[in-house]
């Protein structure tokens, strides 16, 4: 199910699970109801800010099952390169989606074989009804296609219903609104970003695991570009892109999973690890990006030309 590439590998989809495991076990439980009770609407919502509720989330176990199966099946399949790409091959997964291309692939791959005689026994432990069913379905597909951060659109959408939930404007007003509707829309922001900041969550862990990480993505990246299927070398802005990630989506990222109070400690620990580790990549990345390029060469130094991502090996991580 998943190729041996530099990142979007198996390993990442363990890290990532392990993560959104780490985050629901430590979610503040002061629930009555389990959540997605209903069909979740996809609209924008008007909501309050409810700081120290789950939700529903932590009284659900459908809900929890699906969120941790959707990250261990988030990048199945991964082409190891980017939406973008595809689109400009004109791939056949491609023209199939349109939109999303990596995201809806790997949902379909993981269903169809979910959906197999072979597991029909996982499936009679998933769910019961054909109610159960349709919320599992949903909430799979809602939680792997917000993996997708590339596309604006989606982007600014999620951002939209964020800042609608939890803004402090006419919060007195939108208290009043507790609904399983309501309710139900609340938990679907809350997971939409605890699968984002678990996607990257070694940007938000110990330094040496970020250094890690971030060392296979540029394998990655740099290795689709040697191989042709990339139209920058991506070895040139790779610093300063990674100081705008940090600044454009991993602290503000890590500051909404404090600011929303659903996860304890845990927030404040993440915005720490990713506070700590921008202003490290400041001091040191420059010469780690040269070094990540020497490494990539040193690995590959039998081929000429250009290589296939695929087949670019890993070696010893640095130091």
């Amino acid at each position: 199910m998943y190729p041996d590439n530099p990142f979007h590998n198996f390993e990442h989809a363990s890290h990532v699970t392990a993560s959104v495991k780490k985050l629901l076990a430590r979610i503040v439980s002061i629930d009555d109801r389990n959540a997605f009770a209903v069909t979740i609407p996809t609209e924008s919502v008007d909501l309050a800010d409810l700081a120290g509720h789950s939700y529903g989330i932590t009284s659900d176990p459908l809900t929890q099952f699906t969120v941790v199966f959707s990250a261990l099946i988030h990048d199945v399949d991964h082409p190891g390169v980017p939406n973008t790409q595809l689109v400009k091959e004109k791939s056949r997964w491609a023209r199939i989606y349109k939109k999303s291309v990596a995201e809806q692939k790997s949902v379909d791959i993981a269903w169809d074989m979910l959906m197999s005689d072979e597991y029909a026994a996982l499936r009679a432990c998933i769910y019961q009804t054909e109610d159960e069913l349709r919320r599992f379905r949903q909430l799979v597909v809602n939680t792997v296609m917000a993996t997708d951060i590339a596309d604006k659109e989606l982007q600014a959408l999620r951002k939209a219903r964020w800042e609608m939930a939890f803004s402090s404007g006419d919060s007195a007003a939108k208290s009043l609104d507790h609904s399983v509707e309501c309710e139900d829309r609340k938990a679907t922001i809350v997971i939409e970003h605890l699968i984002q900041a678990s996607d990257v969550s070694h940007t938000m862990q110990h330094w040496h695991i970020y250094k890690k990480w971030n060392q296979r993505f540029f394998m990655e990246c740099y290795g689709a570009y040697m191989a042709g299927r990339a139209g920058f070398d991506p070895s040139k802005n790779w610093y300063k892109n990674e100081i705008g990630f940090f600044d454009s989506y991993v602290i503000p990222l890590a500051r909404k999973l404090q600011s929303c109070g659903v996860f304890g400690v845990s927030s404040h620990e993440y915005l720490n690890y990713a506070v700590a580790n921008r202003e490290e990549w400041v001091r040191e990345g420059e010469s780690l990006v040269q070094k990540f390029v020497a490494k990539f060469k040193e690995q590959n130094s039998h081929l000429t030309g250009s290589c296939d991502p695929l087949i670019v090996k890993l070696g010893e991580d640095l130091i």
